[in-house]
């Protein structure tokens, strides 16, 4: 049986996930996740800074052997706005070729968003015929408006409207600072990713009129509003992917983060020391979405860029047809 590999080299996180098909998509055998800041400081150097590449080497290094080890026969390994954005990219993504002995692939943003919805467009509701999706990154944020029913075998056909904006938890946080964050401040953050999200807002404007629109969130920080939100003593996919949310609660979320001092938010399980002065800032680009998307109720997606990478490849090689 053909084994697969997705590897999304982010902005912030390294991210890799091994898996085979199985009835009813593909069955996941190994991941891997770590909080790389590839892109930190690029917004005023317009570089990959030397540490970041670093560290992004060294977790590419172990994403390697986990692929050896686990006889990946078909990958492919993507890397996003930090390297479209930096005047070193193509300098780093030789040098992961040299050192980690991997070929990345600088995608667009059209390609980052289609392969994000495809890999969370089943948790939208089959009965909305519009729906916002959107995926907060490191140094981007993908949004979508899917238009029509969701019985298109690819989802990507869907799309209606889409838009790859330059705000991510990193750019925000770096533009802001994320360590002490006041309900001042946080409100400035909201009304800049708003001015941002103009422009898509005008274009996309009729999907909330739409029977049953809703919005469907993909990234750490909605995972993390939906951990924070169920009390979870540490983060558990299982409880936190498909979780519908009423918009109240997201809104006490974000209050009760905004009233949370950098240490609580440090200790929080759900949210850790490495995302503590990130999250606040994504929190931002969400409510700056949701004003724009008025919606009373969100899903959560723990699953997006990867998952639609796998589904991909796996679709192209007829992977559940040759099982049958």
């Amino acid at each position: 049986m053909v084994t697969y590999a997705a590897l999304d080299l982010g902005t912030n996180n390294c991210r890799l996930l091994i898996a085979r098909p199985a009835q009813h998509g593909f069955r996941v055998v190994d991941a891997f996740s770590r909080i790389v800041r590839l892109g930190e400081g690029l917004a005023a150097s317009s570089r990959l800074a030397d540490a970041a590449m670093d560290r992004a080497v060294e977790a590419l290094k172990i994403c390697r052997g986990k692929m050896a080890n686990r006889g990946v026969t078909r990958a492919r390994l993507v890397t996003t706005e930090a390297c479209r954005a930096a005047t070193n990219g193509l300098e780093f993504i030789r040098r992961v070729a040299a050192e980690a002995e991997l070929s990345l692939e600088i995608i667009d943003q059209r390609t980052e968003a289609a392969l994000a919805v495809s890999g969370c467009a089943a948790l939208t509701d089959p009965a909305a015929e519009s729906v916002i999706v959107f995926d907060i990154g490191g140094g981007s944020t993908e949004i979508v408006w899917l238009g029509g029913r969701s019985e298109a075998r690819d989802p990507a056909a869907r799309i209606r409207e889409w838009a790859s904006l330059p705000i991510g938890v990193v750019t925000v946080a770096e533009r802001y600072g994320g360590v002490e964050v006041s309900r001042e401040l946080f409100e400035r953050m909201v009304e800049d990713c708003a001015q941002t999200l103009e422009p898509f807002v005008k274009k996309a404007a009729a999907a909330r009129h739409a029977k049953g629109f809703h919005l469907l969130g993909t990234s750490g920080t909605v995972t993390t509003v939906a951990g924070i939100h169920l009390d979870l003593p540490r983060y558990d996919r299982r409880e936190v992917d498909g979780l519908w949310m009423h918009q109240r609660d997201v809104g006490a979320v974000i209050d009760r983060l905004i009233d949370m001092d950098y240490a609580a938010r440090a200790a929080n399980a759900c949210i850790g020391r490495e995302r503590a002065d990130l999250v606040l800032a994504g929190c931002a680009i969400f409510e700056a979405i949701h004003r724009a998307f008025p919606s009373e109720r969100v899903r959560i997606a723990d699953r997006g860029l990867r998952e639609g990478i796998l589904l991909r490849m796996m679709h192209e090689d007829r992977a559940w047809w040759r099982r049958k």
